[in-house]
């Protein structure tokens, strides 16, 4: 059972990752605090709610982006198969490749797109057949058929929407386990939007998926549980976020417990 509010932690087995009291500051400033869910397998999860809220935050903690940026910390755990992602000897390189990323625009390597989707694999010492990696996983990324006969063109002469269902593969092939979008369809027209949403409704058979999106046409419509974020005042002038409300999409948009979600979902503020 999946937690619907931030006060109430949920624990199974079915949960690909579960967020115990995680915070994230920034130095001595804190952007998120005390965020309590459960993201269960092969389900579609959203992130949704105002700029500031900390869902990119939250979503960059899964897996040890915020690493990268310096002076970011987290407080609290985060468990995946039962071990905290932040505790002693876990490899942020090895938390990458199980949970895969992919960013707002499209970011493919400027290489070959058979390299894009072969060079992860590469590194990360793959022995198999990799004509049969890469064609499997542009297949799952439903861009095999319009790329099959330019491999060895470049991934940054393909449109934006290829470009980032070239990035989807790229992140399918080093076989993750789940896979975090952020933002992934801000920067496509209509049309790759609409391939993209398909991608990860098809993908959500295979992989655990967590998206953030300002778009809450396509929460409804792509994921099995949404996650409202919220941001209040701080006395020093900042914002911080924190977990509003967490439920089945269907409960969030149709039938929420909080007031601040229905004004949120229903476009009064936000």
């Amino acid at each position: 059972m999946v937690s619907s509010s931030s006060s109430t932690p949920a624990t199974t087995d079915h949960a690909a990752l579960t967020a115990e009291g995680v915070s994230v500051l920034y130095g001595s400033t804190p952007a998120v605090r005390d965020v309590y869910l459960e993201i269960p397998r092969n389900q579609v999860v959203a992130f949704i709610g105002p700029s500031g809220c900390g869902k990119s935050t939250i979503l960059r903690c899964f897996n040890r982006m915020n690493d990268l940026i310096q002076g970011a910390h987290i407080r609290g755990r985060i468990l995946f198969h039962g071990q905290d992602l932040y505790g002693k000897g876990m490899d942020p390189v090895e938390v990458r490749r199980r949970i895969g990323m992919v960013f707002q625009k499209p970011n493919p390597f400027p290489k070959s797109i058979y390299e894009n989707i072969a060079f992860g694999a590469r590194i990360n010492g793959y022995q198999g057949d990799m004509d049969e990696l890469v064609e499997q996983s542009l297949k799952k990324a439903a861009i095999w058929e319009e790329v099959k006969d330019k491999l060895k063109e470049s991934g940054l002469a393909l449109s934006g929407g290829q470009q980032q269902r070239l990035c989807i593969a790229r992140a399918v092939a080093i076989q993750p386990e789940i896979i975090l979008m952020d933002e992934p369809c801000s920067a496509l027209d209509p049309i790759s939007t609409l391939r993209v949403e398909e991608l990860i409704k098809e993908l959500s058979q295979n992989y655990t998926i967590v998206i953030v999106t300002h778009n809450m046409q396509q929460a409804s419509r792509v994921s099995d549980y949404t996650a409202f974020f919220n941001a209040e005042a701080t006395e020093g002038g900042g914002k911080i976020g924190y977990l509003v409300e967490y439920d089945h999409t269907e409960n969030i948009f149709h039938n929420p417990r909080e007031q601040a979600t229905q004004e949120y979902v229903s476009g009064r503020f936000g």
